[in-house]
């Protein structure tokens, strides 16, 4: 069985239907607990589907570039392989040993690139297409500029380098990224005992949703992908009453343009004071 799973794991970027399932699977989960129990009521522009929509152009960009860069990791996954290149082959780690040092590895340039993304300008003006949906829901997840996208992608064939992660590793980490999107993103309320303890090891709702809040610090912090240990040991963890919670920006982003797909995707580029 276990070794029925590591060979699923292992393959799982050559069947790109199964993938999709994934991810369309975590969404609708969300989608329709968002109505069954929602955190704070959302005032969408037009309406629910409308949101949607637009994340989902944005979405489908994110997807076809990671589609290209799927050549390299697998690549680059073999080549780490093939020359016994990384710290699961340096140090000879055993099967459950790999696929903990390549997912935390991967879950590390998660919280990495966020943090330079949030600290660099240039960069910035890519990231905060994502920080400029004024109504955070399952749909925000894959809200990504193109250029944010790449920047992710490249980071993550960086920590592959580092950790050596085998492809059985890089999948695991891939599906358990793309769960925990939708989960942190989508507009749920848990039992607050229960998004507590979930937040000394996991990225938790609550704790995501205090990043999409609308003023600094909030917003530069909780940068955690899946795991939040990388925030509260890094010292980038910070809490916020729910209640308090307003989403979008205060600068930078006019609200009423976070759902004009023409300027998301042309923001980036043009002149700007930051």
């Amino acid at each position: 069985m276990w070794n029925n799973l590591l060979q699923y794991f292992q393959h799982l970027e050559q069947r790109p239907l199964e993938r999709m399932a994934i991810l369309v699977g975590g969404l609708l989960i969300f989608w329709i607990l968002e109505g069954a129990i929602p955190l704070i009521p959302l005032h969408y522009k037009k309406n629910k589907i409308r949101h949607a929509g637009v994340n989902f152009v944005l979405t489908i960009l994110h997807l076809v570039l990671h589609t290209g860069l799927a050549f390299l990791i697998i690549r680059l996954s073999d080549w780490c392989l093939q020359q016994q290149f990384g710290l699961v082959y340096w140090f000879h780690t055993g099967t459950l040993v790999t696929i903990l040092t390549g997912v935390l590895a991967l879950d590390f340039s998660s919280w990495l690139v966020h943090i330079i993304m949030h600290k660099n300008k240039f960069l910035w003006r890519f990231h905060l297409i994502h920080h400029s949906d004024t109504n955070v829901d399952v749909t925000t997840g894959l809200r990504h500029h193109p250029g944010d996208s790449l920047l992710r992608g490249i980071f993550f064939m960086l920590l592959i380098l580092v950790s050596g992660a085998p492809m059985y590793a890089v999948m695991i980490y891939q599906t358990l990224v793309v769960l925990a999107t939708a989960f942190t993103h989508a507009n749920i309320s848990l039992p607050k005992g229960l998004d507590k303890a979930l937040s000394f090891f996991l990225i938790s709702p609550n704790m995501h949703k205090v990043h999409h809040h609308w003023k600094r610090p909030y917003t530069d912090s909780n940068y955690g992908a899946v795991f939040s240990i990388w925030d509260r040991l890094l010292g980038t963890f910070s809490f916020l009453d729910t209640r308090e919670l307003r989403y979008g920006l205060d600068q930078y982003f006019p609200e009423e343009k976070d759902e004009d797909i023409v300027t998301l995707l042309a923001h980036p580029f043009q002149k700007k004071k930051d």
